[in-house]
């Protein structure tokens, strides 16, 4: 008989219509078999272990929807230039590590961001080559839609006045037609090609820290949108029963091809392990201002951003993606790139192929506001990220304007019975589920800007709706809620344990949250409570 485990004494928000309070749960090996009262719990499971919670709120396990996981762990060993205040730190950080690194070797970084440096110019080339010409130099803006190179790097990649722009990217030039240093969109692609990718051993050493880092967020699993290698580290950790995380794995469009002749499909896998959708490149980034829009940015009226997919492509990845039975996956920033992906759903949902299928639009940042119901209309899931919101609210109103009122448009979207999933987009921002929690119900940054009731606070939500996208949307958006997002008996044992209650503190005050233990599959993967 499988073990019980028994946790009594606490504030469980359910997530559950059917049950939504309770203030215990029974597990019987890796499932819940009750919700309910304390007292009567303890009677009827009398030779369970019991662990008494002394009042602390439990939620189901948080997911993350969309994260780049290897990646985030690859990031843990990297130069990190997040929240790095001006140009000169940032070049401080990239002069430490030289100094410790054999000349030939790769320095990588990434998470600069121009926009809190000056004047928000693009750096260039030339600073990096005043730190080194002997290592070649490759750093990635946070958004991971630019990379800034040194000159050793372009020369490598072959990147000179002579080369042309790619399909779907940008070499940056100066006036005299040389290359800065700043590469946009696919341009970046012969820096990847040149950059050493990590072995089997590595890629899995970098899920199994990954893992660690995560669970002491009370994630208890993740969407992931990475290549091959990423889904062989997390076949290696299942193999070697290492793997604590649910992932979701995505199979990126240029892998599409082979996953059909294999005969892959959406839903593949088990409780651990399973196959998503196609990941797709609909346009760029806001920061780097190559989010296609429909009309130009703000005082650059020759700018409409960057179609990485243009909508011919589009509409022949989502027919024959879902023939194959495959969902699609896209990645759509602009409004007007949420608009071409929206119209290649239609197209194929009036085909009727693969209407069982579940699509999703990931950030769906900024939209018109006449595309805001066909979420709903079309079963297409909005998979945002809240954090995205508070940090790129500033640069939002600069380059979009007026459109700002529907970027990040989740109390709207929500309305319309659209299934939110919230993610991070880690290593973009960081994973921790509190600091997105905080940024959905408040829109406000850590420090309170901007001030009052929060940037566009319309779109803001409760604190419960937020949880809801971090459990229940994001199970839906894996194909999982009958298996997780809510403590509901029969569903998997998955729990985060929180050392306060966000449901009903300050919503300013949820930053102070700290999550105690978390609980994958009746099992404590990460723990500070007795």
């Amino acid at each position: 008989m499988d073990t019980e485990l028994l946790l009594i004494n606490g504030n469980f928000r359910t997530m559950d219509p059917a049950c939504p309070r309770a203030s215990a749960v029974a597990i019987r090996g890796d499932r819940f078999v009750a919700v309910g009262d304390s007292d009567k719990l303890l009677e009827a499971f009398s030779n369970a272990r019991v662990v008494d919670l002394g009042g602390e709120t439990v939620v189901p396990g948080f997911i993350d929807a969309h994260i780049h996981f290897l990646s985030y762990g690859l990031s843990l060993a990297e130069i990190d230039l997040a929240n790095v205040s001006t140009l000169e730190s940032a070049l401080a950080r990239v002069a430490s590590r030289a100094a410790e690194t054999p000349a030939g070797q790769w320095l990588t970084g990434r998470g600069w961001d121009q926009s809190l440096w000056g004047d928000g110019a693009f750096p260039s080339a030339a600073e990096l080559d005043a730190i080194s010409t002997e290592h070649p130099i490759f750093l990635r803006r946070k958004c991971g839609h630019a990379g800034w190179a040194n000159s050793a790097a372009l020369a490598l990649a072959g990147i000179t006045s002579a080369k042309q722009d790619p399909e779907g990217g940008e070499i940056v030039r100066d006036a005299a037609g040389q290359p800065t240093g700043i590469l946009l969109e696919t341009a970046m692609h012969p820096l990847f090609a040149l950059v050493a990718e990590p072995d089997d051993e590595q890629a899995a050493a970098a899920v199994r820290e990954a893992q660690s880092v995560v669970h002491k967020m009370g994630i208890v699993g993740v969407h992931t949108m990475e290549a091959a290698s990423a889904l062989r580290a997390f076949q290696k950790l299942r193999a070697d029963g290492e793997l604590r995380l649910r992932i979701v794995s995505q199979i990126p469009v240029s892998e599409l091809d082979d996953a059909i002749h294999l005969g892959l499909q959406t839903g593949l896998g088990d409780e651990w392990l399973r196959i998503g959708g196609v990941k797709v490149f609909s346009d760029g980034a806001l920061g780097p201002r190559t989010a296609w829009m429909l009309a130009p940015y703000e005082n650059e009226p020759d700018n409409t951003g960057i179609a990485v997919t243009d909508a011919a492509a589009m509409a022949d990845i989502v027919a024959r993606a879902t023939a194959a039975g495959l969902s699609v996956v896209t990645h759509a920033i602009g409004d007007r790139a949420n608009r071409m992906v929206l119209d290649a759903l239609e197209a194929s949902r009036k085909a009727g192929v693969g209407l069982h299928l579940r699509h999703r639009i990931e950030h769906a940042q900024v939209l018109d506001p006449h595309d805001i119901p066909r979420f709903v209309d079309l079963g297409v899931i909005p998979s945002m990220q809240p954090i995205h919101a508070t940090q790129d609210m500033l640069l939002s109103d600069k380059h979009w304007g007026s459109r700002s009122r529907h970027a990040y448009a989740w109390r709207s979207l929500q309305q319309t019975g659209a299934p939110l999933a919230f993610g991070s987009d880690a290593p973009v921002e960081t994973p921790d589920v509190i600091q997105g929690i905080h940024a959905a119900v408040t829109r406000c940054r850590a420090d309170g800007t901007p001030g009052g009731k929060g940037w566009i606070p319309e779109e803001r939500l409760t604190a419960e709706e937020a949880v809801w996208a971090y459990t229940v949307g994001a199970a839906y958006a894996g194909g999982m809620e009958n298996e997780q997002g809510s403590i509901t008996p029969g569903k998997l044992a998955d729990l985060t344990i929180l050392s306060q209650d966000i449901f009903s503190v300050n919503p300013m005050a949820i930053l102070e949250t700290d999550v105690t233990a978390t609980v994958v599959g009746g099992a404590f993967v990460y723990r500070t409570i007795d």
